[in-house]
C-alpha cells in the first residue's frame, strides 16, 4: 500500500460533500468534503505502488480544468487513469458543478 498526498491552489469551493465509487478490483472510491480557503488537499491510499507520477498527471489535468476547493480522499484498488478521470467527473455531476 502506498499513501500519496497532493495539494492544488483552487478557487471554486464546493457546497456539499460527495461520495462516488466503491473500493473493488480496478475501481476506486472518492470522498469529497467542503473546506474553507483556496487549497484542495488530495489523499490517496492505493494498492498499486509506484504510480505517483501518473496520479499527479491525472490530478493536475483535472484541477487545471475544474478548480474545486475541497478535501478529497481516494481509496484506490488498481483503477486505470481513465477510470480515475471518470470517477472525478462523476464527482462534478453530484456537486452540480458548472464551469
Amino acid at each position: 500500500m502506498e499513501k500519496l498526498q497532493f495539494q492544488y491552489q483552487t478557487k471554486k469551493p464546493i457546497r456539499k460533500p460527495a461520495h462516488i465509487g466503491v473500493v473493488g478490483s480496478g475501481d476506486l472510491e472518492i470522498i469529497v468534503e467542503p473546506v474553507e480557503g483556496q487549497t484542495t488537499s488530495v489523499s490517496i491510499l492505493t494498492g498499486s505502488d509506484g504510480f505517483g507520477q501518473v496520479w499527479e498527471n491525472v490530478l493536475t489535468r483535472f484541477f487545471n480544468r475544474y478548480p474545486i476547493t475541497a478535501n478529497i480522499t481516494v481509496h484506490d484498488f488498481g483503477a486505470t487513469p481513465g477510470v480515475v478521470m471518470l470517477r472525478f467527473t462523476q464527482v462534478l455531476e453530484v456537486l452540480d458543478y458548472a464551469e
